[in-house]
């Protein structure tokens, strides 16, 4: 297909038969570029050396031993998050809701961890993790049935249900589950040590739920690509009408997309409060936008479960490395949103360089019309003078 623009150029564009790993790595590659020459003229007006801010920002969150913990510790919520989102979009579901699934997971584990009698202590954190999977799928897949059933935008209702989230965990904390002994700070008592996870000694690394992400990346990398249900959520992804006629069922591959996407974000939430903060607090405590900042790891990763791993690796350290940056260099902590925001817009930009092939014709009627076909299709001149010289034999 094609259309002019005026009659200054004429753009043609065509969808690819092959999508490679090349191809796909190229543009990754050539978005992170763009980003990073964005925000230096940024760091720029805010009259800081971009290259030594980059430099401070990776090499404090890889290159020291607290930095690099912090690193991983958040990439534990990046990582759960991400995958899960990566399972939903494989599936065509875009789901805005990790935000309010993680908080309905650390809700979930507040539960368990203070108010449910009778469990013993070497249950306390499976009954948790069971819990908080459950709680975050059962906000996942309210969604998924709206869309089904009602065809409502997934968009609007998982994006609206992490407001609900949000504002039930304020009122617990502010409310019924407010602590005894916080001195009216918004909490809810500490957890009894029974619900502690284990973490790295000096760190804020929690074990289990970073064992538990790195499994769940790699388990459904293999789901996906090897199994019989992954198969039906790549072709429903591909073609949701063609999946139909194909006789999939596709209420069963969202329900199942958004339970485990919605399971996965409620591990987060669980992880953050066994692991980390060992306590119900205000949302903003638990989670400074874990779940939407995902939707970038998931993009980031080429919706590849394996890949997520490397993405939530590097999205972590730019908010450890974003943190040492406010504080050496007095730059504000907005920064590294408008990085993580400017970064997704040039994934989401360049996407169509990657499903399509787009060529340019300038118009030779201008002075530079020649010269800018002769740059970017440099082979044009030397086939248009082949077809003349077989033309006139």
């Amino acid at each position: 297909m094609k259309f002019e623009l005026r009659d200054i150029v004429t753009i043609e564009y065509e969808k690819r038969q092959e999508i490679t790993m090349e191809l796909t790595l190229k543009i990754t590659l050539a978005a992170l570029l763009v980003s990073f020459i964005i925000m230096s003229f940024i760091f720029l007006a805010y009259g800081v050396n971009p290259l030594f801010a980059f430099f401070s920002i990776f090499s404090w969150a890889y290159f020291t031993p607290g930095g690099f913990a912090a690193t991983i510790a958040r990439t534990i919520p990046l990582l759960l998050c991400g995958v899960g989102l990566v399972i939903a979009f494989k599936a065509l579901f875009w789901n805005i809701g990790a935000e309010g699934q993680l908080l309905m997971g650390a809700v979930a584990a507040t539960w368990v961890a203070l108010f449910l009698p009778g469990v013993p202590d070497f249950l306390m954190l499976p009954t948790i993790y069971i819990m908080a999977f459950l709680f975050g799928a059962i906000w996942g897949v309210i969604p998924a049935i709206l869309k089904v059933k009602f065809e409502a935008n997934e968009v609007i209702t998982t994006l609206m249900m992490n407001y609900i989230a949000i504002k039930l965990v304020k009122y617990l904390v502010y409310g019924p589950w407010k602590g005894k002994y916080v001195f009216n700070f918004p909490y809810s008592d500490t957890f009894p040590e029974s619900a502690w996870e284990p973490i790295i000694p000096g760190t804020t690394v929690h074990l289990i739920t970073l064992a538990i992400a790195i499994i769940s990346a790699v388990g459904l990398y293999f789901f996906l690509n090897k199994s019989t249900l992954g198969y039906e959520i790549r072709v429903v992804g591909e073609n949701v009408n063609a999946a139909k006629y194909a006789g999939i069922d596709y209420f069963k591959v969202i329900l199942l997309v958004m339970i485990i996407s919605g399971g996965l974000a409620g591990l987060a939430g669980a992880g953050e409060l066994t692991g980390l903060h060992h306590k119900l607090q205000n949302p903003e405590a638990i989670s400074p936008g874990y779940g939407y900042t995902a939707i970038l790891v998931a993009w980031l990763a080429r919706l590849n479960p394996l890949y997520a791993i490397i993405a939530a690796i590097f999205i972590g350290s730019l908010i450890v490395g974003g943190k040492q940056i406010q504080i050496v260099m007095g730059l504000p902590f907005g920064v590294v949103n408008v990085f993580t925001g400017v970064m997704l817009f040039s994934l989401i930009g360049l996407e169509p360089l990657r499903e399509y092939t787009i060529r340019l014709h300038w118009n030779e009627k201008y002075p530079w019309g020649k010269f800018l076909n002769s740059l970017f299709h440099p082979h044009s001149e030397v086939q248009t003078s082949e077809k003349e010289s077989t033309e006139g034999v």
